[in-house]
């Protein structure tokens, strides 16, 4: 489990509301790579227009499917 602690609030807060361990894993796997994508800029200083190109950089750069992209999409909109 990583120590940041944006990941760990997350996470708590999953747990306590009971979500299943593999949609907390996913999420957190794709809230990760999207603060990482921003150069670990904190997520409040992140606007919808840095969505929209982490969107378009998995579809464009890492050609995921209309499935995954969703998955990131969910991950984001539950971080917000």
């Amino acid at each position: 489990m990583s120590s940041s602690p944006v990941l760990r609030s997350v996470r708590e807060y999953m747990l306590v509301r009971r979500y299943r361990l593999r949609t907390i894993k996913s999420y957190l796997y794709w809230i990760k790579y999207y603060i990482v994508f921003h150069k670990r800029r904190h997520p409040t200083s992140l606007s919808e227009q840095h969505v929209a190109s982490f969107l378009t950089f998995l579809v464009v750069d890492r050609n995921v499917s209309a499935a995954t992209q969703a998955i990131a999409l969910n991950a984001l909109v539950f971080l917000y």
